[in-house]
């Protein structure tokens, strides 16, 4: 049995940081399920571009307002405590928040703990094995 919480990431080499958000990177590849789960805080008043070429990505909202918009389509889609969106077409989008968001983001591939968005907004696809 995995068991951690946020004290035990914050500060760790699984506590990322970009302009835009902070991810804290709870079950990653190295711990076997076949997924990683992250906490993810999107700083209020900001904008993320993000295509996840190589992971697909669900997210839940926790806590705070904003909105995604999906790039092909331009169709803007409201974010609010209890909302789940799927980047199941490996979705170019943008992601604004109004407030502060806390989000729980779900990928497929895992993540190894050590990506960071690409200048197109990619995370690259990293092994376990790999420095």
């Amino acid at each position: 049995m995995i068991v951690r919480s946020l004290a035990d990431i914050k500060g760790t080499a699984q506590d990322v940081a970009a302009p835009t958000w902070v991810s804290r990177r709870l079950l990653l590849a190295r711990d076997g399920m076949g997924f990683s789960l992250h906490e993810t805080i999107i700083f209020a008043g900001t904008e993320t571009h993000i295509h996840y070429r190589n992971h697909l990505e669900a997210v839940y909202c926790i806590e705070g307002e904003g909105e995604v918009e999906t790039v092909a389509d331009g169709r803007v889609h409201a974010i609010t405590p209890g909302v789940t969106y799927a980047l199941d077409r490996h979705d170019e989008h943008y992601l604004r928040a109004r407030t502060e968001l806390r989000l729980v983001c779900v990928f497929n591939p895992p993540l190894t703990g050590r990506e960071v968005h690409d200048e197109k907004g990619v995370y690259p696809l990293l092994s376990e094995a790999a420095d």
